[in-house]
């Protein structure tokens, strides 16, 4: 099953290049994707935990190379996001890729227009739209590093190509900016890695993520090497996540790149540095992780304080999504500095519910640019009246991506406010975590003010002349966007959909166990 989901998407690319149908065989291999993914989901033994579907080939004996398989509770939450985000972000892509109409209104200075569509180019969407998601999905279920970097890399050159080729706006510059940031944090990753492996004793040495938990736990790892790798995995993986003050690559990149790509990319792609330091630098270096917490802690606080500050400012939709994603990653980081079970699942668990929420808001951002050629607030205006469903599906978005009771954000976050608070008080004194979390807390009051801003701009009031006649949202694309709402308020009222599975990554017993 895990060997379909990983495969499913690449099968799907050379389907599409031998020339079959690009829309039809794209949609046909995400769902087929999407189903295999919740089937494992509802299949892994919660009772027997750890890794399971498990797939191994040697490769090279010398080296220790094998290509393994398998999934826990955590990939496969993961999975699934991938899964799910990719039917829905291949649905939400127009026939003949017709991404952004001509301008109805004045684009910045440096707006270009898409390129028309022909048949190769929109084969060459779909092929790297799926490489894209291929990366991910193969990494969350990847049990040797050296396949866990690789599948990585391989989202990077089709993310280049997405927005250099049909993105909007100064596509080009963003383009090479998000390649350049991600490949200097690739490298610093491989780094890290590499020293990680380096940092074993020979007789251990091994590329599997399972053997070199092992040797963590036993204590195999020197405390002063745990230092120096965990900051290099911190600062690899962050510009990777765009932490706080490696974010500068990512509203551009999102801002200018088709809300098809900015959907799997700031949804499920930028999730891999947060997996990484959950699956690798939290429990094979945890001394690393109690020394760096400092700085984890007031990086993290940039992301939720000064980029919610940058989000409240910013006057079109697009960038407001794009500061908005990497605001929320704070949280995220929050839940991973805790270090304890609370914290650890709410994080998890956030990765999930953001990866919807940013996805859908994504989604409506790219049909509205379509429709209006534009995405400034001050030239919309009235839309809820011309397009009920897309007025509902987008205040449904907003509502979850805030936080609001009855979504998957809101009982992830509570988790995350509560696991970093406690552990100020396992001290037993006011510490710098429940400092941290207090100023975390505001961060829900900025994310209402430029989310509910932003709707009422865009909805609320007057429909603008050039408007009027605005259509709402297809019927087939009201599918997708349903998908997606139904998932955040699935998780959001039954938690343990997703708890139930993630509990044995993050029990009580594992999170002793790497902190030892």
């Amino acid at each position: 099953m895990l060997l379909f989901i990983v495969f499913a998407p690449l099968v799907t690319v050379l389907i599409i290049l031998f020339g079959a149908p690009a829309r039809v065989t794209a949609l046909a291999g995400a769902a087929a994707t999407a189903l295999a993914a919740f089937l494992a989901l509802f299949s892994y033994d919660t009772a027997s935990a750890g890794f399971q579907f498990v797939t191994s080939w040697t490769l090279s004996e010398s080296w220790g190379l094998h290509f393994s398989l398998g999934a826990d509770g955590l990939s496969l939450i993961m999975l699934v996001l991938a899964a799910l985000v990719l039917l829905c972000a291949v649905w939400f892509t127009p026939p003949n890729l017709n991404l952004r109409k001509e301008s109805l209104s004045k684009e910045p200075p440096d707006a270009r227009p898409v390129p028309s569509a022909t048949a190769p180019n929109e084969r060459l969407f779909y092929v790297c739209l799926l490489l894209l998601a291929s990366g991910a999905i193969g990494a969350f279920a990847s049990l040797d590093l050296f396949f866990f970097y690789s599948f990585h890399e391989l989202a990077l050159i089709p993310t280049f190509l997405l927005i250099g080729i049909w993105g909007s706006g100064d596509r080009f510059a963003a383009a090479w900016k998000v390649t350049i940031y991600l490949a200097l944090g690739s490298f610093i990753l491989l780094v890290g890695l590499i020293l990680l492996y380096r940092s074993v004793p020979a007789a251990a040495r091994s590329l599997d993520i399972r053997a070199l938990q092992s040797v963590a736990t036993a204590g195999g790892i020197a405390l002063g090497a745990q230092h120096t790798i965990f900051l290099l995995l911190l600062i690899g993986f962050g510009v990777l996540i765009s932490l706080f003050p490696f974010h500068n690559w990512a509203p551009e990149a999102y801002a200018s790149a088709p809300a098809p790509v900015a959907m799997l990319h700031a949804g499920v792609l930028k999730k891999f540095g947060l997996y990484g330091l959950l699956r690798i630098a939290m429990p094979m270096l945890p001394e690393g992780a109690r020394h760096w917490s400092w700085l984890l802690l007031a990086l993290l606080i940039g992301n939720i304080i000064y980029i919610g500050l940058v989000t409240i400012a910013q006057k079109r939709l697009d960038w407001m999504l794009g500061y908005s994603s990497v605001m929320h990653m704070g949280y995220i980081f929050l839940g991973i500095a805790s270090a304890n079970v609370i914290g650890l699942n709410g994080a998890a668990l956030l990765m999930f519910a953001h990866g919807i929420s940013i996805a859908l808001l994504f989604a409506f951002a790219g049909e509205i640019r379509r429709r209006t050629g534009t995405l400034v607030f001050s030239e919309l205006g009235g839309l809820a009246k011309t397009a009920p469903f897309l007025g509902f599906a987008f205040g449904v978005a907003t509502f979850a991506a805030i936080g609001l009771p009855g979504f998957a954000n809101f009982a992830a976050e509570v988790m995350i406010f509560f696991g970093a608070f406690r552990v100020g008080a396992d001290l037993g004194s006011f510490h710098f975590f429940q400092v941290a979390t207090a100023l975390a807390l505001w961060g829900v009051v900025i994310s209402a003010v430029y989310l509910l801003r932003a709707y009422r701009a865009i909805f609320m009031g007057e429909p603008n002349e050039r408007y009027r006649s605005f259509p709402d949202l297809a019927g087939t694309l009201r599918i997708p966007a349903l998908l997606l709402i139904a998932a955040t308020l699935i998780v959001g009222f039954f938690p343990n959909t997703a708890l139930r599975v993630l509990r044995p990554t993050f029990s009580p017993s594992a999170v002793a166990e790497t902190s030892r």
